[in-house]
């Protein structure tokens, strides 16, 4: 990753001759791979799944996930699924063909080929978007089983958002969640709070005032990253 930073600084130097150093988040990106799709019907009462084809091959990675005691399971997950034939597989591939208005894909990631403690592999559903219903299931028997690299869906100097869930930090106090001016030393009710909370009335308190509760764990979403690959030898 060395060469990347030198090259982030390079394009950010400026007129003035001096170095620009611009911050980057290094992520592991090992390639996800794709055991199964969906098919989703349109209701008045929403999503109605339609049929899911199922890979013949699954690591245990994936099927770690769907246990809380793998050793001492009997280690069943998608055993059926495994021997159904070419025929059974064609039925469901044919029903979501002729009734599916949404076809996703389900991936899972290589956990195991990241230095974690954790074995269970993430698991998600990708909706296929593009061309028709038949188009989308061809390019999703296609995908069975196969790597799915990151840079066959985004490209360098890409601009992405990132949305994830901030640090959980339980409840805390207005100074730490809000930021707000400790009380001077001499007050007898307390330091580390908001002296006045707003007047009589109205008779209540206004949301812009700054009070305990949750900090963290909060849905953010960061914008115009740019997207910057490089493979390691």
């Amino acid at each position: 990753m060395t060469h990347v930073l030198r090259e982030l600084n390079r394009i950010g130097s400026k007129s003035h001759k001096k170095e620009i150093v611009e911050p980057v988040t290094i992520l592991e990106t090992p390639p996800m791979i794709a055991v199964g799709f969906v098919g989703y019907q349109q209701t008045l009462r929403g999503l109605k799944a339609i049929g899911t084809v199922w890979a013949t091959k699954m690591s245990d990675e994936f099927r770690r996930r769907y246990y809380k005691n793998w050793k001492a399971s009997k280690k069943m997950a998608f055993e059926k699924s495994k021997h159904k034939t070419d025929e059974e597989r064609g039925t469901i591939i044919k029903r979501i063909q002729d009734h599916a208005d949404i076809v996703r894909l389900i991936c899972h990631t290589q956990i195991g080929l990241l230095n974690l403690r954790q074995k269970k592999s993430h698991v998600m559903e990708i909706q296929v978007n593009g061309g028709n219903v038949g188009s989308k299931v061809l390019f999703c028997v296609e995908k069975l089983e196969n790597p799915i690299e990151v840079t066959e869906v985004f490209n360098t100097n890409d601009m992405l958002d990132t949305i994830a869930v901030t640090k959980g930090r339980g409840t805390e106090g207005v100074i730490t969640r809000w930021g707000v001016t400790r009380l001077p030393r001499k007050s007898h009710r307390g330091l580390r709070k908001v002296a006045c909370i707003g007047a009589w009335h109205p008779a209540r308190v206004s949301y812009s005032i700054a009070r305990v509760g949750q900090h963290g764990f909060h849905h953010r979403t960061e914008k115009n990253k740019k997207s910057v690959f490089s493979r390691q030898r």
